[in-house]
């Protein structure tokens, strides 16, 4: 689909792409989104950036939250720093395209847009086919799920074997030993004493294996379905159950009488249950292994919590012409979130938040390498201002952001409470906020010069903002953990609300005074269902 509000524009595209694709058009974001509404999901969307009533970015915010599969393109007649900005936090655009544009050149972006769209639509397409296709083993699958521990498990899997064909069954486990039976695969098997039994008569559990040992060695010789019959009408199977080349147990069902003997349909029908049931008991011996694993892991993380909580200030300066207040809580153990204050020996107060994007592990180890890079460079006797600061961040992080498809977002300035002067420099991070605790009526400065964020660029450019702090003047950083937290609302879509930062004031305006920022981010995280980002607040605020 092509979106542009100028026909010329709207034709040309149409005609450049209607021989190899199927294209829709529409001339304002309202009317796509309609079309949307009606046709559903499109492979790509080309929009153009300045339109009425609902530019380009917003569109496309629309569109990611609808179908997120869709790949975004977004046109724009001028190099605004600020729409790219906007395109990359709120859009996620696949690509954004000035104009005037070559027409191979877009064509080449086109179809690398299709390409990458076709490949996640096909693994889409794959795994719903193999839903589908477990739907077919739901009552086993339900059945086994019920027990997490072993013991359970391979007793829930025989009541349910049983009952499922309508069988007397007898698990019998099995492992690799030095000692027992070869089997064809060259492996040395041995039976385990410990047995699960079901009498599908009295629905108890049997007392006995149902089939004689020579039955029990041929299955563990031979990897293979074992089906034989007695004197007195009973009809025996013996079922290997086996996972990724590894047999696991052997399963033994008997029937009694030959109007009931296996057809071939329950013969099919078993071994397919068989794999299933084999995942499963596979599941249950990992259980205890993944038990163990999951405890370490999670005694690791803490640890790790506490390394990054340590490289976080753990204590503010404490001066007579500022307060200073921060918080910062991840959403998993660990996050991406930082912020920085410090108080350099020549007097100055540097300040600054970072995001990182995405979330755990990897967004932590970044924030680690983002925030020792910071220091390196306003821990120097004579530290630049913070526009080359953030020029310095993005030439050492860039290499490792792009290969790691990473990028940060940053908010740093500098206060010189010696001429109150506040310089500031902003790499696509959320603008900071300035008011006078004095003026309460007063609406709040939003410090909007910005930048792209760290590692998109080769080198970060944009213009340091300065003003002047007067007493009672408070400055504010958040990340977008805080305006994007989804808050109760009544009247809401859903009962819910995204905060954003018009309602952060309205919040800061309920506050009572002076402002505590770790009450103010209880009340924000005690109206939210579930903390879905990394929460950072920071603020100073001029005595």
């Amino acid at each position: 689909m092509v979106v542009d509000d100028e026909a010329d524009n709207l034709d040309l595209l149409y005609r450049t792409f209607r021989r190899d694709f199927q294209v829709f058009r529409a001339d304002s974001a309202l009317d796509a989104l309609n079309l949307l509404d009606q046709v559903g999901e499109m492979g790509i969307i080309i929009s153009d950036q300045r339109m009425p009533k609902m530019n380009g970015t917003e569109f496309l915010s629309h569109v990611a939250r609808q179908f997120p599969d869709t790949i975004r393109i977004l046109l724009t007649g001028y190099t605004d720093v600020e729409d790219l900005v906007n395109a990359i936090n709120a859009g996620k655009v696949f690509k954004y395209i000035t104009k005037p544009w070559n027409p191979e050149d877009l064509m080449t972006v086109v179809q690398q847009a299709a390409d990458t769209y076709r490949v996640v639509k096909q693994r889409t397409n794959e795994l719903h086919r193999a839903l589908r296709r477990e739907s077919i083993f739901n009552k086993v699958s339900t059945a086994t799920r019920e027990s997490l521990d072993y013991q359970s498990m391979m007793q829930r899997i025989v009541e349910v074997l049983g009952q499922t064909f309508g069988a007397t069954c007898v698990l019998h486990p099995v492992e690799q030993d030095t000692e027992g039976v070869i089997g064809d695969d060259g492996n040395t098997y041995r039976l385990l004493p410990n047995l699960f039994s079901f009498g599908h008569a009295s629905g108890e559990v049997a007392k006995a294996p149902v089939l004689p040992n020579d039955a029990l060695l041929a299955a563990l010789q031979s990897r293979r379905v074992q089906l034989s019959e007695s004197d007195e009408q009973e009809t025996r199977l013996a079922l290997p159950l086996i996972y990724q080349q590894e047999l696991l147990a052997i399963a033994s069902l008997h029937r009694q009488g030959q109007a009931i003997a296996w057809s071939e349909e329950d013969l099919d029908l078993i071994q397919e249950v068989a794999e299933r049931v084999a995942l499963a008991i596979s599941q249950a011996k990992l259980y205890q292994r993944i038990q163990r694993q999951t405890e370490q892991m999670q005694a690791e993380l803490a640890v790790a919590r506490q390394i990054q909580t340590n490289l976080l200030r753990q204590s503010l300066p404490e001066l007579d012409t500022a307060k200073i207040q921060a918080c910062c809580h991840p959403a998993r153990e660990v996050g991406g979130d930082f912020f920085e204050v410090y108080e350099h020996p020549q007097g100055d107060l540097w300040l600054g938040v970072g995001d990182v994007s995405g979330k755990g592990v990897p967004a932590a180890l970044f924030m680690a390498s983002a925030i020792s890079v910071l220091r390196r460079e306003i821990y120097q006797e004579s530290p630049p201002d913070p526009a080359q600061v953030m020029q310095n961040l993005n030439r050492s992080l860039m290499d490792d952001l792009v290969s790691n498809n990473c990028f940060i977002t940053m908010a740093l300035a500098r206060y010189s409470p010696a001429t109150q002067e506040l310089v500031y420099a902003n790499a696509g991070h959320i603008y900071p906020m300035v008011w006078s605790v004095n003026k309460p009526s007063a609406e709040p400065l939003y410090l909007k010069e910005r930048g792209v964020p760290l590692g998109i660029l080769p080198v970060w450019k944009a213009i340091a903002g300065r003003l002047t702090l007067n007493p009672g003047d408070l400055l504010l950083l958040t990340s977008d953990g805080i305006t994007e937290a989804t808050l109760a609302h009544p009247h809401a879509a859903g009962n819910s609300l995204m905060l954003g930062q018009p309602g952060l004031w309205e919040l800061l305006k309920q506050q009572p005074q002076p402002l505590d920022l770790s009450k103010l981010l209880s009340c924000i995280q005690s109206q939210s269902h579930a903390q879905e980002d990394d929460q950072t607040i920071l603020s100073l605020e001029v005595l």
